[in-house]
């Protein structure tokens, strides 16, 4: 995921912004980390460069 893509993209759940952590990263991109709802507090991993912002009952049918 590029890290200007934290300018558009928003909590699927309430709408509001996102924070970044970040576990690793190489040069261009950010490999592995998670984003934050600052409102809700809800979690979306972000796995080999793709972040997965499935509501979490989504995720968790997805996973199944």
């Amino acid at each position: 995921m590029k890290e200007d893509l934290m300018d558009i993209i928003c909590c699927p759940l309430d709408k509001h912004d996102l924070e970044l952590e970040v576990i690793r990263r190489d040069e261009a991109e950010i490999l592995e980390g998670r984003l934050v709802c600052t409102e809700c507090g809800e979690e979306y991993p972000i796995e080999d460069g793709i972040p997965n912002l499935l509501p979490p009952d989504m995720r968790d049918e997805a996973a199944a």
